[in-house]
């Protein structure tokens, strides 16, 4: 049973969305302020974690800043219907996805299963299919997959499913081209509707991550209106 944590102040959504998560078999817990969340995720970190932007004590983007400081757990943000800056700015940070407010219950179920079913796919259960866990090598970068464990120039370097995934996809093939209908499909569900905006945010997170280990890192080329190129270095 997936451990789900809701953190909004509008108590009326902690209370219909915790019920609606927990009929789909889901463990909730609810928080109201993001302070509440983190004092409680120090002590034991949810699977996943759904949270509202704006909030008293401690918003939405200050405790992802504080997540993501210790964790690469899952985080879906809730935004404002009409707020976009806080939707990028949300994916630059380090979130996995967001669901626009007012939504329906099942697409926020929906968006949580597939984020589940990318980490697991990632990172969960051992097949006996050894090619699907295969470590793999591309120059200065080494993934495994068994372990969500990514290294560049033999540094740790800790990335989001998302990240992950979409690392993975372009570093399969050096040198050629994914666009950004390609890389929606390997790193989203096809259920699940994102822009272009969505892909772009995911990558430059990335950038960035690779950038704190080696500020000259340049493997990840954009090639405008078409898409993304691993060079192997």
């Amino acid at each position: 049973m997936s451990k789900i944590a809701l953190v909004d102040d509008d108590r009326n959504i902690l209370t219909s969305v915790s019920m609606t998560l927990e009929a789909e078999g889901f463990e909730v817990e609810t928080y109201n302020d993001g302070q509440s969340a983190l004092d409680a995720f120090n002590k034991r970190m949810p699977d996943m974690a759904v949270l509202d932007i704006k909030m008293p004590r401690m918003d939405g983007m200050d405790l992802l800043q504080r997540l993501r400081q210790k964790t690469t757990m899952p985080v879906i943000f809730l935004t404002s219907k009409d707020d976009e800056i806080d939707e990028v700015l949300g994916l630059r940070m380090g979130a996995d996805d967001y669901v626009k407010k007012p939504f329906s219950q099942r697409l926020l179920v929906e968006r949580i299963r597939a984020l589940l079913r990318r980490q697991d796919a990632i990172s969960g259960e051992i097949t006996d299919d050894a090619e699907e866990h295969k470590i793999m090598t591309r120059g200065q970068l080494t993934m495994d997959p068994l372990r969500h464990a990514v290294k560049w120039k033999g540094k740790d370097v800790a990335l989001t499913v998302t990240e992950f995934l979409l690392l993975q996809a372009l570093a399969q093939r050096p040198g050629f081209v994914k666009s950004r209908d390609q890389l929606m499909d390997v790193a989203y569900d096809d259920q699940v509707y994102v822009d272009d905006r969505t892909i772009d945010s995911h990558i430059k997170r990335l950038r960035k991550k690779m950038r704190m280990v080696d500020e000259d890192f340049s493997a990840i080329e954009t090639l405008y209106g078409i898409g993304y190129r691993y060079n192997e270095e």
